[in-house]
């Protein structure tokens, strides 16, 4: 059944360039004129910057259309609260239309505006660059850019309107975008901002009201998002009273199955793999972790684990492996499960990743509506095939391939902005996908795609997306929808690394859960 959570939060939805246009457009017939709107516009960029820099020498260069426009109000706002002011146009001022020449004769009358020239940057300490918005979609070149990357190798701080010009809004694509070092925008956040590598160039990014109304979101689409408690919080039982799971009695009583109880496919080579995911699982709140692993390495399991259980699969051979797992699967009690971190499984090269395809899908065939989440081997061992995995999805699962396994599992159509390859993926698995990465994108079958921001660079450690795994496999356990699951799972990923600091392993992250929780919970 589609959950529809994350449409409540409006904060927290991402516009298209074409969604902007549409909110602008709905303010303007809602009884707010553009010259108003670009009036606020210019006036907001003006206030961010007196709040960070003291009066300086500024140069503000303006393009053609609207966030040209914005620039004019920029340069005469600033002006008039003291500072020295160059203003110079890439077009002349005559060829302006609309409200942007409106703001340009405005700031004429009190202001020269210049023609573009390598002369411009001499004695200027700040620059705002106004010269293109998200709409862009071809390189930026030329003198205006030569002028962006001249100040910034002189190390002057660049302020964007909207975003860096050579921003593509809607994909993080970089077409000549030169970094800023705050980049103001409007009403809400494009997906430039969040993705990479936009979010790089953006700098610090400020989001101003500039008059349109929350009523406007009402004509896009509100299918992409910023990643934020407020989108899964409610699905989320807390811990001090579960949700009571369907099938069950309403006894009030709490105990460990009530919590959820977590599977973990272990390898025999890797074993530290599957061993954090079981530490993340029981940390996120499941009430019990069991790995199931090679009978030939269970006294390395079970002399790891304090908390979980551990039980042993034959391994002899491929058949017997097989066997044992769809006994062991069908005789336990289990909400959730992971497959794939560190799942070799000692047996002779091909008929390991045969044998692992053929666990993965007997799995699937066995959840019966319970949680899966397959990372690593387990999609590897599908590249070939994908189509075989996708015939299996039939429940709540969760693919959290990294950039390669995403490519080889999806092929061609991974080559597409990571935002539409990502949905695009997720309706063809018929799985919620999330796609690693420093802006990780959690897509859905239905076309929600939640984009992650607060994952750290210390999250590129040897582990971490074994925790992330286990992390999402123990909010499923705990009754979350597979989406919310993922979403909630990612957020906390990156809340544990930023709360560790330098020098991060993956062992420390489901240390760091406790606090993080505390926090959100309190």
């Amino acid at each position: 059944m589609p959950h529809t959570a994350p449409c409540l939060s409006q904060d927290h939805l991402l516009l298209t360039c074409a969604d902007m246009a549409r909110a602008d457009a709905w303010a303007v017939s809602h009884g707010v004129p553009g010259v108003a709107l670009m009036a606020t516009a210019g006036k907001v960029v003006c206030d961010a910057i007196r709040a960070r820099w003291a009066p300086r020498p500024v140069l503000v260069l303006c393009g053609p259309g609207n966030n040209g426009g914005d620039g004019h109000v920029v340069a005469r706002r600033l002006h008039e609260a003291g500072w020295p002011v160059r203003l110079a146009s890439s077009v002349p001022v005559a060829a302006l239309q609309g409200d942007a020449a409106h703001h340009a004769s405005r700031a004429g009358e009190i202001l020269a505006i210049e023609p573009l020239s390598d002369a411009l940057l001499d004695g200027a300490h700040l620059v705002v660059d106004a010269l293109f918005g998200a709409g862009l979609t071809r390189l930026f070149d030329g003198p205006a850019a030569m002028l962006l990357r001249q100040a910034r190798s002189a190390g002057l701080p660049i302020v964007a309107i909207d975003v860096p010009s050579g921003l593509h809004g809607d994909t993080g694509a970089d077409w000549g975008a030169t970094p800023a070092d705050l980049t103001v925008t409007f009403f809400r956040k494009k997906p430039g901002h969040v993705l990479m590598p936009g979010r790089a160039l953006c700098g610090e990014i400020c989001v101003r009201d500039i008059g349109i109304a929350p009523e406007a979101l009402a004509t896009a689409a509100r299918q992409t998002w910023e990643n934020a408690p407020v989108l899964w919080c409610d699905q989320w039982a807390h811990p001090s009273a579960p949700a009571v799971r369907p099938g069950m009695v309403a006894s009030g009583a709490i105990h460990k199955y009530v919590r959820g109880h977590t599977l973990v496919l272990g390898g025999a080579v890797m074993t530290g793999a599957a061993r954090l995911s079981a530490r993340a699982a029981a940390r996120a709140g499941a009430g019990l972790t069991t790995l199931l692993v090679p009978r030939q390495v269970w006294p390395v399991y079970a002399g790891g684990l304090l908390c979980g259980m551990v039980q042993p699969l034959d391994d002899e051979d491929a058949d017997a492996v097989a066997a044992a797992w769809s006994r062991q699967l069908g005789a336990m009690k289990w909400h959730s499960l992971v497959m794939g971190p560190g799942a070799a499984l000692g047996l002779p090269g091909d008929d390991a990743a045969a044998t692992l395809r053929t666990l993965v899908v007997d799995a699937l065939l066995l959840a019966d509506g319970r949680g899966v989440v397959l990372d690593a081997d387990a999609l590897t061992a599908f590249e070939r095939e994908p189509e075989a995995l996708f015939r299996a999805l039939a429940g709540p699962a969760v693919l959290t391939p990294h950039e390669g396994e995403f490519r080889r599992l999806f092929g061609a159509g991974s080559g597409e902005d990571k935002l539409s390859a990502t949905r695009e993926a997720a309706r063809r698995s018929g799985a919620v996908v999330l796609h690693k990465g420093p802006d990780t994108v959690i897509a859905d079958p239905e076309g929600r795609v939640v984009v992650n921001t607060n994952g750290p660079a210390s999250l590129a450690t040897a582990g971490s997306g074994d925790v992330l795994s286990g992390l999402i496999a123990g909010l499923m356990a705990q009754g979350l929808p597979a989406f919310e699951a993922a979403c909630a799972g990612a957020w906390l990923h990156g809340e544990a690394a930023r709360a560790f600091g330098p020098g991060l392993l993956a062992d420390d992250l489901p240390e760091q859960l406790p606090a993080v929780l505390r926090r959100l919970w309190g």
